[in-house]
Formats: C-alpha cells, sequence, structure tokens
C-alpha cells in the first residue's frame, strides 16, 4: 500500500507540474503528455503496439498529445497499475482481461475455458456487441476501456512433468494470474492452482514454489520461462485478451476532438498488433523449440469434456448468459475485418528504456 501511495504521489506532482508548464506556453505551443505504463518486455510485441499507439495520437494530434510509456512493472503491477488510473495518477495502462473481473465480473468469461470455437469467433464478440458491452462496465469504476489487444491462447507449460490429458494435471502446482475463474479452471482439471505475482514466477518455477504456468508463446518465451520448463502443451484453453485501459478522470478531461484522435490511435494500433502477434507468436514457438522445449500438441478433446462442470456451475448466471449467446453465434466464413489504417505513420516519442501476467 505504501509503495502504492509513493508511485501515486510521484505520478500526482509530474502530472501537475507538467500542466503547469504546459499552461505557462502560448496555446498553439501547449503539449498534453498522458503517461502509460505496462508490465511487459520492451521486446514484446504488445509494447511495440503501445509505442505504435504513440506514434498515431503524436500524427493525429499534430504534435499536441504525447504518450511516455512506463514499461516492465516499472509503477507496479496490474492491479496497482489499475488503482493508479482510478485516482488519476496514471492516464493509460494495458492489463491481462484476468484480473479486471475483480472490478467487472463479467470479464470472467474470458478466463472460462474453451468459450470461443476459434480466433475468428473471440474476435467476432471482441469487436461486437458484447466486447463493448464489457468494456462499458468498467465505467463505475473509473475506468475507461478503449479496446483490446490480442493476447493469443494460454497453454500450459511444466518444469519436469509432460503433459498430454487432462489427468496427466494431477498433483501438480500451476501458478494462475489474480483471476478466481482461473483458479477454478486448474482445479478442475484435477491441478492446484497458485497464485503467484507474474514478475515473481521464474523464481517459484526455479524453486520448486509452483510446477508450472500458463500463457501464451510470445510470453512463455521473453519471460525466459522455457529456460527452467521442459514441456509446453498446446491445449490453448483461453483466449484471455490484452485491455488498453484510461482513467476515466483524464479522459473526461480531454476535449471530444483530443478523445477521437486516441481512439482512433489506438485503432490504428489494434491493426498494427494483430497482424504483428502472428508472427511472433511462431517466432517464439521456433526459439523455444530449439532451446530444447518439447512442444506438444495435444487431443483437446478431453480437455474441453473436462472443463465442462465449471461451465455448468456457471449455466444460471451473467457470464452463463454471455456464454449461451456466443455459443449460439453462426460459424464465421471469413477472419473478422480489420478497420483501416487511415494515415501514414509519425514518427515516435522516446519510450523509456527499462524492460506479462
Amino acid at each position: 500500500m505504501k509503495s502504492l501511495l509513493r508511485r501515486s504521489g510521484v505520478l500526482a506532482l509530474s502530472f501537475i507540474l507538467s500542466v503547469l508548464l504546459s499552461s505557462c506556453s502560448k496555446p498553439e505551443e501547449q503539449v498534453l503528455t498522458l503517461r502509460m505504463a505496462h508490465t511487459l518486455d520492451q521486446e514484446h510485441v504488445v509494447h511495440k503496439a503501445m509505442v505504435k499507439l504513440a506514434e498515431r495520437l503524436d500524427h493525429y494530434s499534430h504534435g499536441t498529445m504525447k504518450i511516455r510509456i512506463y514499461s516492465g512493472g516499472q509503477l507496479g503491477s496490474e492491479r496497482e497499475l489499475i488503482e493508479l488510473l482510478q485516482i488519476g495518477s496514471l492516464a493509460l495502462t494495458k492489463v491481462s482481461a484476468a484480473p479486471l473481473e475483480g472490478f467487472a465480473p463479467n470479464m470472467q468469461l474470458f478466463s472460462v475455458p474453451y468459450v470461443f470455437r476459434d480466433e475468428q469467433q473471440l474476435w467476432q464478440v471482441l469487436q461486437g456487441e458484447i466486447g463493448q458491452e464489457l468494456l462499458a462496465e468498467l465505467s463505475p469504476v473509473r475506468l475507461k476501456g478503449l479496446g483490446y489487444y490480442d493476447a493469443g491462447s494460454r497453454s500450459f507449460y511444466t518444469t519436469n512433468k509432460k503433459i498430454s490429458t487432462p489427468a496427466d494435471l494431477a498433483g501438480q502446482k500451476f501458478r494462475v494470474p489474480n483471476s478466481q475463474t482461473a483458479v477454478q479452471m486448474v482445479q478442475t482439471l484435477g491441478g492446484a492452482a497458485t497464485p503467484v505475482d507474474w514478475g515473481e514466477l521464474y523464481t517459484a518455477l526455479q524453486q520448486g514454489v509452483v510446477d508450472g504456468a500458463e500463457n501464451n508463446p510470445p510470453s512463455f518465451y521473453l519471460s525466459r520461462h522455457y529456460e527452467l520448463s521442459k514441456y509446453y502443451v498446446l491445449d490453448e484453453h483461453t483466449a484471455v485478451p490484452d485491455v488498453i485501459l484510461m482513467s476515466q478522470h483524464i479522459w473526461n478531461s480531454l476535449t471530444a476532438e483530443q478523445q477521437g484522435w486516441l481512439q482512433q490511435a489506438f485503432a490504428d494500433s489494434q491493426v498494427w498488433q494483430r497482424e504483428a502477434w502472428q508472427a511472433q507468436t511462431k517466432d517464439a514457438l521456433d526459439k523455444v523449440k530449439a532451446a530444447g522445449v518439447e512442444v506438444i500438441y495435444p487431443d483437446k478433446q478431453p480437455f474441453i469434456d473436462a472443463v465442462q462442470p465449471l461451465h455448468q456451475a456457471l449455466k444460471d448466471t451473467p457470464v452463463g448468459a454471455l456464454m449461451a449467446k456466443i455459443a449460439a453465434m453462426p460459424a464465421t466464413v471469413a477472419p473478422v475485418p480489420l478497420a483501416p489504417v487511415t494515415a501514414s505513420p509519425a514518427t515516435a516519442p522516446a519510450a523509456q528504456e527499462k524492460p506479462h501476467e
């Protein structure tokens, strides 16, 4: 709590100073700097997408709006960053949808295993009515959801035991993010769920506090967890997107024109990120295989069957209603189209020089 208060105090002071300095300039020289923080490595494609967001905002605003990025958890964990947004001490962050279920319960949807038929259906949901309703549910807790980035599918990796079927999870301790649904998923599959902060997971794997974890291929590679994990089973149990959040207070302080610039800049960065994600996923899998990790492609049906009790337990809940609505959606015959990028790139502002849930 003390560390959070220190961070919020420093950020609040720097924000006030930036406003005061801007107010001393001529109107045409005013520059609004928005501070954005996240927990990822700078080599991660999602960090690079945030740099693209900064580039596009600089372009659309003609240099009057900038984003300064603090990467690698410099300003705190995902939950701490969300809390900094709520009090207006930070403008923007990227978090996994998983911890957001503590702020908007229906975000639990994304931590339920095997909800989506395929990637096309996932994006049909994210860019459609359900995805936008979920973002709107963040408003009462002083958060503005700009939209989603691709975070692929999460799969299990282990230090010593090969996982090919749900029965292989028995007796294994798996790290999960701060999500009660993720805990229930692992328990339903027969494993033992152990919440561990992302920044502490390498040591937890090294010391045997947990036997494994689960995440997407880029995060598995860039976290260097492959150095300790011999097996990676692509069961692809959940598709938990990343969410770009803004402080509702700071969003409301922007003019309608500034809000439009920011929303369009995000849309452009989302197009770039979705395309780049595929390339980084393939590259990550190639590199962990080259490093000696055995990548396993299991029959997913036993995993799907094993989590049906969790689906049934949610049947009469609001999340269960969303799941039923998704299940009734017709199959798409083509990928959900991306919005076109409407302007040429601008020069990127410098990001902070330091290195996922």
